[in-house]
């Protein structure tokens, strides 16, 4: 048990000291890098263990962080803990109704359904002033964290900032290890394998996905709301098809249904994405070309060196 710890524990104090080390910039990147963890672990809920391949997941990130855009005054900061709940139940609110209608469809037509919603909520941020238009909104101040006038961060500092998305993401992470050993979790895995054994056996499958849309949802917001907040704008295009389209990179590179494998796509993609760009005008081709051949020669995802090592680990301890 000790030894399939060891892996875990090792990265979480590498990552939560690496500050330390390094310059403000590498701080932000890898705070941007959690935050997009938490978006793709939000996803692999649905593609990894629901069975849902969803191309729109995008829209509930942009919400998240369209919510704190909105409800920041100008001249002022908001309230962080009000903004908060508030951009998590707009996103979750959108992704239950939105769910009543795409989980009706199957396969093909369910990605080509949440495709087109996330490009409804994409267009509405771009063409109406609602948004601000294509030119976004500005959060000129990041929200507050006081309690009773008390402070216990500041979000406006880059190393605070940087633990307090490193705390949101072990608790996402912790959260859905419990949500998926939950009966909740069984049966969503249940119908990922079998959905009309389990709708024989009377389990409520159309429920249990709801459940499941909506949740991933929720954490798709607070992922949007933690970069808003990180970045100090937001525009329409972390809306679009295209951001729908990284996340699902991140977790097919990081493996689906794998307990790290989104964290590791996140880190992989991301960083991958950095070092091309810092070498070539034409970083694109040699970035596709890369994905390409750990696709190719990793078809598990960078999340199934995780597992072996990790079972590597137990294996020694056991033979010891």
């Amino acid at each position: 048990m000790l030894r399939r710890l060891a892996l875990p524990v090792v990265a979480l104090a590498l990552v939560a000291t690496f500050p330390l080390a390094g310059a403000t910039f590498y701080t932000e990147l890898v705070t941007k890098i959690m935050i997009m963890s938490i978006f793709a672990l939000s996803l692999d809920l649905l593609v990894g263990y629901t069975g849902l391949v969803s191309f729109g997941h995008a829209a509930y990130f942009g919400v998240g962080a369209y919510t704190l855009a909105m409800l920041t005054p100008k001249a002022a900061a908001a309230g962080l803990w009000a903004t908060l709940g508030a951009a998590v139940l707009v996103a979750a609110a959108c992704a239950f109704v939105v769910g009543l209608f795409v989980l009706r469809t199957r396969g093909i037509y369910f990605i080509m359904v949440t495709l087109a919603f996330a490009q409804m909520f994409y267009f509405i941020f771009h063409d109406t002033k609602f948004g601000g238009g294509s030119d976004g909104r500005y959060i000129n101040i990041k929200p507050d964290a006081s309690i009773a006038g008390f402070v216990p961060f500041d979000l406006d500092r880059p190393l605070q900032a940087y633990y307090v998305v490193l705390a949101a993401l072990v608790l996402v992470f912790l959260g859905l290890r419990l949500v998926l050993r939950s009966p909740l979790g069984r049966a969503l895995q249940g119908i990922r394998a079998n959905e009309q054994r389990m709708r024989s056996l009377g389990y409520p499958v159309f429920a249990y996905k709801l459940a499941s849309f909506t949740l991933a949802g929720a954490l798709a917001g607070l992922a949007g709301y933690l970069a808003a907040a990180q970045f100090g704008f937001v525009n329409p295009e972390i809306l679009s098809w295209h951001q729908s389209g990284n996340v699902l990179l991140m977790v097919i590179l990081g493996g689906s249904a794998t307990p790290y494998g989104p964290i590791v796509g996140a880190f992989a993609l991301t960083l991958l994405q950095e070092f091309f760009s810092s070498l070539t005008t034409h970083w694109q081709l040699w970035f596709g070309a890369t994905i390409v051949l750990l696709v190719l020669f990793l078809p598990g995802g960078l999340g199934h060196l995780v597992r072996r090592v990790r079972r590597s680990l137990s294996g020694a301890g056991g033979d010891g």
